[in-house]
């Protein structure tokens, strides 16, 4: 599964912006979709994730401020991010949990990242 995120950039703090990725068409099931967030020097940490059915689930540091949201027709999973401020400047990473059609086991697929900056 090949994962293409795109909508990173430079947003001044209480701007908004939007990130959206695509998973290629492929022979596997995707379960859950999500987005994560790294930067330098500290762990990838989960910033949401919408599962197949449409529960979501968001770190307590974005609640109220970004939506996740998922077109399972085509694979997709985007990330509206509001009210930005500079602790969200990070690389953020797409990520989908997929399982081959006849096989349970489930693969993890991450995409190549996109910077979110956002400045004081």
């Amino acid at each position: 599964v090949q994962l293409v995120e795109s909508g990173g950039g430079l947003v001044q703090a209480g701007g908004s912006l939007r990130l959206s990725c695509v998973a290629s068409e492929t022979e596997f099931r995707i379960n859950s979709m999500g987005w994560w967030r790294q930067v330098p020097g500290q762990q990838r940490e989960l910033v949401a994730v919408v599962h197949t059915a449409g529960s979501t689930n968001y770190a307590d540091s974005v609640k109220g401020r970004f939506t996740i949201s998922r077109d399972n027709a085509k694979n997709t999973v985007d990330l509206q991010m509001n009210s930005l401020k500079p602790e969200d400047t990070a690389v953020y990473y797409c990520n989908a949990d997929a399982s081959p059609v006849n096989s349970g086991t489930q693969f993890r697929y991450w995409g190549q990242g996109t910077q979110v900056t956002v400045s004081s």
